[in-house]
C-alpha cells in the first residue's frame, strides 16, 4: 500500500502563538486542544501514493523546542482560564450620554488610587474642548432661536464661534466665555437647552473658566468626571476589591457603537445599565426626532430580555439625579410620559421612571436591581457599588444552590 511521509512543520509554534492570542480575545480555551491535535497530527501527515517514496522521519532537535513552547502556551491558557473564571465581569451598557464612562472613572478613583498627574494633563484638552464647544453651541443656538446677544458681547460671540475644535484655553478666550455666560441672551438660550444639543457640564465649566484657563491648570477629579468625550470601541478597567478581581467593560452608547456590544456579552457576571434621568425632555445626538428616555427604555428591554443575560444580574443605574432634581421642578415628566400625573415632584417622577424600566422585564424569575445615582458624586457611587457587590455575591450563592 502507499507509504506515509511525516513532514515537520517548522512554522507550527507561530500558529500556536497566533491561536493563543485568539483564545484570549474570546476567553475560551477548549478549542485549543482540538487545534493542537489537528496541527500536530492531521496537518503534518501526507499520504504519498508513489511506491518509490521512502519513509522520512523529520523529528529533529527543533521538535524539543516546539514541545516546550506548546507546553508553556498550554499552561498560560489554563492560567488565563482560571483567572477569568475567578473574575467578576461587569458590563456597562446604556444609551449615549447616560454616564457609563463616568462610572468607570469612579472605579479608578475609588479602587485604583485615582488619576496620576500625567493622566490628568491628558484630560485638559478634552475639558478645553467641552468648555469652548459648549459656549459655541449656545451662541449658535441663540441665532437659531432668534435670541439677541447684547451688542457689547457680539464680538466675543463671533470669536468663540470661529475657534477650532482643538483650541487651547487662554485667558482671552476665558474672558470671552465669562462675558457671554453673564449675557442675558445666552442665559435665555441656556434655559431652552432642551431644544438643541448641549453638554451637561456646560454651566460647571463656565463657572470655573478662570481656573481652567490658568497657566498651571491641572484638572481636578471633578473636572475629569465632568468631562465628556464620545466612547468608541471597548474600554476595560481592572480593579480588585478585597479578594475579588473585577473587570468593568465600558462600550460606546451611540447607535453606531452598539454593533460592537455583542463581542462583550460572553461570561458577564452582571450588567450595569445606565439611564440619564434628566434626559426625559431631550432628543438623541444621532437622531433629533427620538426622545432619549424612550430610546433608553427600548434598549433596556432588548438587553434585559436578551438570551445571553437570562441568568445575569441586571443592575439599573438611574443616573444624573442631581440634574433631574433641578429639572423636574421646572419641566413636568408628562412631556415624556403622557400618562404620568405626579406633577413636578422628584420622588413621584423618579419612582414612575423606575417602574417603567422594571416593567420591561419579561422574565418573572429575573430580578432588576434599580439604584438612583449621581455618577459625578464619588461618595454616592462608592455606596451604590457596595450594594452591587452584595447583589453579585447573593446571586453567586443562589446559582450554587446556597442562597439564604
Amino acid at each position: 500500500g502507499p507509504e506515509v511521509k511525516l513532514v515537520v512543520n517548522n512554522d507550527l509554534p507561530i500558529y500556536y502563538l497566533l491561536f493563543h492570542l485568539y483564545c484570549l480575545s474570546i476567553e475560551r480555551t477548549p478549542v485549543f486542544f482540538f487545534f493542537f491535535f489537528f496541527c500536530s497530527s492531521s496537518s503534518s501527515i501526507e499520504k504519498q501514493s508513489s511506491k518509490n517514496e521512502t519513509t522520512t522521519m523529520g523529528c529533529t532537535g527543533s521538535s524539543v523546542a516546539d514541545n516546550e513552547t506548546n507546553d508553556r502556551i498550554n499552561k498560560e491558557l489554563i492560567e488565563d482560564r482560571k483567572r477569568l473564571d475567578n473574575e467578576v465581569k461587569l458590563l456597562l451598557l446604556g444609551a449615549g450620554e447616560s454616564g457609563k464612562s463616568t462610572i468607570a472613572k469612579q472605579m479608578k478613583i475609588i479602587h485604583l488610587n485615582g488619576f496620576t498627574d500625567q493622566e490628568r494633563e491628558t484630560y485638559a484638552s478634552i475639558i478645553f474642548q467641552n468648555c469652548i464647544g459648549s459656549m459655541s453651541a449656545l451662541v449658535q443656538a441663540a441665532a437659531e432661536l432668534d435670541i439677541e446677544i447684547s451688542a457689547e458681547n457680539k464680538a466675543a460671540a463671533q470669536r468663540i464661534v470661529n475657534l477650532g475644535d482643538a483650541e487651547p484655553m487662554t485667558p482671552e478666550i476665558a474672558n470671552d466665555i465669562k462675558a457671554l455666560w453673564a449675557d442675558e441672551g445666552i442665559k435665555e438660550t441656556f434655559d431652552r437647552s432642551a431644544e438643541f444639543q448641549l453638554n451637561d457640564s456646560a454651566a460647571y465649566y463656565f463657572e470655573n473658566v478662570e481656573r481652567i484657563a490658568a497657566e498651571d491648570y491641572t484638572p481636578s477629579e471633578l473636572d475629569l468626571l465632568r468631562s465628556r468625550a464620545k466612547t468608541t470601541g471597548i474600554i476595560e478597567t481592572d480593579f480588585k476589591v478585597g479578594d475579588v478581581q473585577f473587570r468593568m467593560v465600558d462600550v460606546g452608547g451611540q447607535r453606531s457603537e452598539r454593533k460592537k456590544w455583542m463581542h462583550c456579552f460572553q461570561d458577564v457576571t452582571a450588567v450595569i445599565f445606565c439611564v440619564a434621568l434628566s434626559e426625559y425632555d431631550l432628543k438623541l445626538y444621532e437622531d433629533d426626532t427620538t426622545n432619549r428616555m424612550h430610546e433608553s427604555l427600548k434598549l433596556f428591554k432588548e438587553i434585559c430580555n436578551n438570551k445571553w443575560f437570562v441568568d445575569t444580574a441586571m443592575i439599573l443605574f438611574l443616573n444624573k439625579k442631581d440634574l433631574f432634581e433641578s429639572k423636574i421642578a421646572k419641566v413636568d415628566l408628562n412631556v415624556c410620559f403622557p400618562t404620568y400625573t405626579g406633577g413636578k415632584n422628584y420622588e413621584a417622577a423618579s419612582n414612575y421612571i423606575r417602574e417603567q424600566f422594571v416593567a420591561q422585564n419579561e422574565n418573572p424569575k429575573k430580578h432588576i436591581y434599580p439604584h438612583i445615582t449621581c455618577a459625578t458624586d464619588t461618595g454616592n457611587i462608592q455606596h451604590v457599588f457596595d450594594a452591587v457587590k452584595d447583589i453579585i455575591l447573593h446571586q453567586a450563592l443562589d446559582d450554587a444552590g446556597l442562597g439564604i
